[in-house]
């Protein structure tokens, strides 16, 4: 096929986001009066979200509590957001080598768009991106297609000429519904996961064989 677009997820994906997420995660825990000690444990699911953040850090919180800690927990990380950020070792590369090419790349998240605006900005890549669709651009979030079809729309492509690449199986499931080619990072946060057994149309293993995968090195 002829590639006309590459479309991330953010989290996990494209950038490793985690240690920031983590740092507001001990913040929160100690506004709470427990210890900082077990907020790294979030790490392995920041691409679930926020509530399941939230679930790992605080496990014996109900669902409830989950709500209410939930927009504290954003409010902090949003305070700090690219203290530790930065695209994964040979993201760059891969960026730099499909805007060498003329490929057009993009994003679609369902991380709010305030926080994912915010963090593309610190880390310079927000007027490099030709598609930024957020959780809250439309009424339906990944594993539904309709963000990944939005973002096809902005960069004027179609589904089925563009490759999507995700941490999550969310990301592999919303992919297939578009009709869009799949592939699984094997480098994100998978918490124990397989991606094998997503339904990939591939998995890679790191950011240095994705220009590989998809015949462009």
């Amino acid at each position: 096929m002829t590639i006309q677009a590459i479309f991330f997820d953010l989290d996990g994906t494209l950038v490793d986001s985690a240690p920031d997420m983590v740092e507001a995660m001990r913040r929160l825990r100690v506004e709470q009066g427990e210890s900082a000690d077990g907020a790294e444990s979030i790490g392995a699911v920041v691409s679930k979200g926020g509530r399941a953040m939230i679930r790992r850090g605080f496990p014996a919180a109900d669902e409830a509590r989950v709500e209410a800690l939930l927009p504290r927990f954003l409010d902090l990380y949003a305070q700090a957001i690219a203290v530790h950020a930065a695209l994964f070792p040979g993201m760059g590369e891969v960026l730099a080598g499909l805007e060498d090419r003329g490929i057009p790349w993009g994003i679609v998240t369902n991380k709010p768009g305030a926080l994912a605006r915010s963090l593309l900005a610190a880390l310079r890549l927000d007027t490099r991106c030709a598609a930024l669709v957020t959780g809250d651009c439309l009424p339906l979030k990944k594993p539904d297609p309709a963000p990944i079809l939005r973002a096809c729309e902005i960069a004027g492509v179609a589904a089925t000429a563009g490759i999507y690449v995700g941490d999550d199986l969310r990301d592999i499931e919303a992919g297939r519904a578009a009709g869009m080619p799949t592939i699984a990072a094997g480098w994100g946060y998978l918490d124990g996961e397989d991606p094998h057994t997503w339904g990939a149309d591939c998995v890679v293993e790191s950011p240095a064989g994705l220009l590989v995968a998809l015949g462009l090195d």
